[in-house]
């Protein structure tokens, strides 16, 4: 039997039509301004569920195709698979939108994670002291010169024009040795109220640290970040809320720092470690060369707190450096440990990779303007994608049929233009029923059915 995801509300949402029935739940209760007719003719959760379509499809002109089908033959997949009875225009879904905030979904990502690790679905995910590692990173999603909102932080350049740009401070979970990220919800940098000075990326962290602390406690937490993150009021922050970290730890940003650790170098304070280790392919091999040392300042000042501090460079057998960066974290290091701790420092990369560049250039098209909007719509679209992202990467770890078509496929931009080419032309009776359809075409062939035919499967 799958693992199942339960909602705080009793729901189950880890398969997709549940999580489908879960969203319109939370959408029914969006904030509606409209009165009177025409503007209440689609129901406000039709409105948001046909916003996640085009996410989960990875097709922006997915209403469109299902438009025209409608016209043409009477039935769509939007209704069949999202349950979405009358298509509403984009204008109409960009507008209604605007006035929702995304903090009325922002839970289902918290639901998602509290369920799969009660499940035992994320063991595979523990690293470090058998902690998750979250690592935070500012990812921009909107950038124009003129297309913008009140809600927009703004860059002035010199000849006078204006940069007008959202940004959000994405966190994941990540392993080092795993190809998947587990997407959390995001905090959106924005204007805050009673500040005079724009938001800020560090500013934007503390937020979402103050907010999620409980559950990441409660899951065993470490945090990892770049070096942004690596200032005295950020990790004491993290202390006070119980929580580890290993933080990118630069020296032209920490330079007392790094004078301490070179006067106690030369006296024979830090401590030196060498590892060879096989490379993944071939014979050759590399060495891990590191240095390490606890209790040091992180600024200078009688009240600045002490960090345990650690370096790790990598060399080839020809002493060629290949890479090289040093953390700091509230673990002790020790010879046993001092490994581990980088290991989960390196981990960061991860969100850039397997999240951001995922989001921007792997179908999810984070940064195409699907509708800007005055208010929140620019900042609820992003969290719809991310729920699409999320929900992706869910079922393709307990969801055997779409894990079998995702490895057999292979490339993720082939998946899901089979899927947007799919749905262009034939109407499923479910999402079940569109992968099924694909998996028999991956062995044999069939002609294609009438014109209004649902494809549908006998469920087993």
């Amino acid at each position: 039997m799958s693992p199942r995801i339960t909602s705080a509300s009793g729901s189950i949402v880890l398969t997709f039509p549940n999580l489908v029935s879960r969203l319109r739940e939370l959408m029914e209760s969006f904030p509606d301004n409209r009165s009177g007719q025409p503007n209440a003719k689609y129901k406000i959760s039709e409105l948001g569920m046909s916003a996640f379509s085009v996410f989960w499809t990875q097709s922006p002109s997915f209403l469109e195709h299902q438009r025209r089908m409608e016209s043409g033959v009477g039935v769509n997949n939007a209704r069949m698979i999202f349950v979405i009875e009358e298509l509403p225009s984009d204008n109409q879904i960009r507008d209604i939108l605007d006035d929702v905030s995304p903090s009325h979904v922002s839970g289902v990502f918290d639901e998602i994670l509290t369920s799969l690790e009660k499940k035992g679905v994320l063991e595979e995910f523990r690293s470090l002291y058998e902690t998750y590692v979250v690592a935070l990173d500012g990812l921009q999603y909107h950038s124009s010169q003129k297309v913008h909102c009140e809600n927009c932080n703004t860059k002035k350049h010199k000849d006078g024009k204006v940069t007008y740009s959202h940004t959000m401070v994405a966190a994941s979970i990540v392993k080092a040795g795993n190809d998947k990220v587990i997407c959390l919800a995001p905090e959106f940098i924005t204007p805050q109220d009673g500040h005079e000075k724009q938001d800020c990326e560090l500013a934007a962290g503390k937020r979402l640290i103050a907010a999620k602390a409980p559950l990441f406690r409660e899951l065993g937490v470490t945090i990892t970040g770049d070096d942004l993150y690596c200032h005295q009021p950020f990790c004491e922050q993290l202390i006070a809320e119980g929580l580890k970290f290993v933080l990118i730890c630069k020296p032209e940003s920490h330079k007392i720092t790094y004078e301490l650790i070179e006067e106690l170098d030369a006296q024979g304070g830090v401590e030196h470690l060498e590892r060879r280790r096989k490379r993944k392919r071939g014979n050759k091999f590399v060495i891990d060369h590191y240095r390490f040392v606890n209790n040091v300042a992180l600024r200078a000042g009688a009240d600045a707190l002490e960090v345990n501090w650690c370096e790790i460079i990598t060399t080839d057998q020809n002493g060629k450096v290949l890479y090289r960066n040093a953390f700091a974290t509230n673990y002790e290091l020790t010879a046993d440990n001092v490994s581990e701790v980088a290991s989960a420092g390196r981990a960061r990369w991860k969100i850039e990779n397997e999240h951001n560049n995922t989001l921007k250039t792997k179908g999810y098209h984070l940064e195409h303007n699907f509708g800007h909007g005055q208010e929140h719509l620019s900042s609820l679209l992003a969290v719809l994608n991310l729920l699409a992202f999320l929900g992706h990467t869910v079922l393709e770890i307990v969801d055997n049929l779409f894990q079998e078509l995702r490895q057999r496929i292979g490339r993720r931009d082939t998946f899901f233009g089979d899927i947007r080419a799919l749905t262009t032309y034939w109407c499923f009776g479910s999402w079940r029923d569109l992968l099924l359809c694909m998996k028999e075409g991956l062995e044999k062939s069939r002609p294609p059915p009438p014109p209004g035919t649902v494809i549908s499967y006998a469920r087993v």
